[in-house]
């Protein structure tokens, strides 16, 4: 109990980390139709600022395999914090002083270094932490990124709905409040440190392991499915649906992570104990695939929205489930280097599905003659974006096998 109360603090300060990288990667496609409106950014465009903004976070985490064990968590932390703050406030005031696009993707290089660092240092503070319900901590976790990408698009649409659109610089600058508090928090609460045997871990040994191998193909698959969908919910809205911003950022996104958040938290409360994680992933990645054509084929708005949401449902478990099972399977000692990896192979997928939607959605546009504002062009990319989740239920059928087959053998 003393050990838990001691750490309080410290589990804080992570929430609010996630809640952080929630602002990174969510705040921004909120502006997409603006950015389309006013600065003419086509859909690749577009796409390319989801693509670099994991691209940076990419670089990031493999930078950090090396650095992290030698620098320590509590000034990665501290740095995330700073380059998130710094590119958030810069958004709201770079595009009144330059070119816009460049202004935007200097803006996006900024906090994704942030957000890379993020992922790399948050993640194993916790796993660190004492205590042996690490799965459920895990999950417990990741469902702040949830319910802070829930208050993004809640309080950034009623924001854009009040203030207007032609202000929408001031809300970039509001965000960055959140990683400005927060870099102070984690200058002082405790933290368990990365250790002499994590510091010798190699990537050698990982890269060995067939387990780590379906293990970093299964995170791709799971960014990639999570994130096409989510940074492209509040344009499929507009664009396809023909509903309002607010009614589809609030229908489509913000119930998107609620969803997500629900299903991290249950799975946060119940733990692996009562949820089979294997048996759980297959079970999400079904309704994912379901969900993803379900909001490309329906013709309904209602029920193309109700996909979109409940798509968020099906992605909750696939990233804590595979970080949590695969630091199991390390005895829960691998610190940052798997960390790292893993969220390299998550960041990858995270770039990839959302850049897959929108050259797709391009393409159909100029095979086609039309316009960007034709609905069928972006239900092409999203149909594209179902092969990932596809795969994740090959790859989750791949891992059981394995793991059956290790445990009759005794590996």
């Amino acid at each position: 109990m003393k050990a838990k109360s001691t750490y309080t603090k410290t589990l804080y300060a992570c929430y609010l980390g996630y809640i952080t990288q929630a602002i990174v990667i969510n705040l921004a496609p909120l502006f997409f139709v603006i950015f389309q409106n006013r600065f003419q950014v086509s859909y690749s465009d577009l796409a390319g600022l989801v693509l670099l903004t994991f691209v940076v976070q990419i670089a990031t985490d493999a930078l950090m395999i090396k650095i992290t064990p030698v620098v320590g968590y509590r000034k990665c932390a501290v740095a995330a914090h700073i380059f998130a703050a710094a590119g958030l406030a810069l958004l709201g005031i770079l595009p009144g002083l330059m070119p816009p696009y460049p202004a935007i993707l200097i803006c996006v290089v900024l906090y994704s270094i942030g957000g890379g660092l993020t992922e790399v240092v948050i993640s194993p503070i916790v796993d660190a932490l004492p205590g042996d319900a690490k799965a459920s901590a895990m999950s417990l976790l990741h469902s702040f990124y949830s319910w802070g990408q829930m208050l993004v698009v809640l309080l950034t649409t009623v924001a854009l709905a009040w203030i207007g659109d032609d202000n929408w610089r001031y809300i970039p600058v509001m965000w960055a409040l959140i990683p400005f508090v927060n870099l102070f928090n984690f200058m002082k609460v405790p933290i368990v440190e990365v250790s002499e045997e994590q510091k010798q871990s190699g990537i050698g040994t990982f890269l060995r392991s067939p387990v780590f191998l379906i293990a970093l193909l299964m995170m791709i698959c799971g960014g990639a499915s999570e994130m096409a969908m989510a940074q492209w919910a509040s344009l499929f809205a507009e664009r396809a649906l023909g509903v309002s911003k607010v009614l589809g950022d609030l229908l489509g996104p913000c119930f998107f992570a609620l969803c997500m958040g629900i299903g991290r938290t249950a799975y946060g409360i119940l733990g692996d104990a009562k949820i089979n994680i294997e048996k759980a992933l297959l079970a999400c990645a079904g309704l994912c695939v379901v969900c993803y054509l379900v909001t490309v084929f329906v013709p309904v708005p209602v029920f193309s929205l109700l996909g979109c949401a409940f798509c968020g449902f099906g992605v909750s478990l696939m990233w804590p489930g595979v970080l949590s099972y695969t630091s199991r399977k390390y005895n829960y000692n691998a610190g940052p280097v798997l960390f790292s990896l893993l969220a390299l192979g998550g960041d990858m997928g995270c770039s990839l599905g959302p850049w897959i939607t929108g050259v797709v959605s391009d393409m159909y546009l100029s095979a086609a003659g039309k316009t960007a504002g034709d609905s069928s062009a972006i239900r092409c990319g999203l149909l594209a974006a179902v092969l990932f989740p596809l795969g994740m239920i090959v790859l989750v059928a791949v891992m059981r096998k394995l793991h059956h087959e290790q445990k009759n053998t005794g590996a």
